[in-house]
């Protein structure tokens, strides 16, 4: 596994395990299709017992001087995004009714212990 791999994957490890402390559910990790990755898919449980579907974008940068790793998540990200939540959607019919949300946590520092930023509905499929 390349370094840049591993990093990553400690950075993802340490956004899920924040997200669960968060009381969100885990789902799926690293879902990849043709069109694009899915970092993290969380359930978020309203009072109710209702669920939102998130998916989650892990974006790192060892320091914002070129901007922080949400700054990162341009229009053709997103539109990736959105195209592997729709076929992650495919594939799991039991969400298909779900509402969704697009979240990104940006990770900054070390990446073994990163600094944690979650940002809820970051970005919507209608704009």
């Amino acid at each position: 596994m390349s370094h840049t791999r591993a990093r990553g994957g400690a950075v993802e490890d340490a956004a899920r395990e924040y997200l669960l402390g968060a009381g969100l559910e885990a789902v799926a990790a690293n879902a990849s299709y043709r069109l694009g990755e899915l970092d993290l898919v969380m359930l978020d449980r309203e009072a109710d017992g209702a669920g939102v579907l998130v998916f989650v974008e892990v974006r790192f940068r060892r320091s914002d001087s070129h901007g922080g790793g949400a700054a990162s998540v341009d229009w053709r990200k997103q539109r990736r995004i959105i195209r592997a939540a729709q076929l992650f959607l495919l594939k799991h019919p039991q969400f298909v009714d779900a509402p969704c949300r697009f979240d990104v946590v940006d990770a900054s520092g070390d990446p073994q212990s990163p600094t944690l930023e979650w940002i809820r509905d970051a970005f919507r499929v209608d704009g």
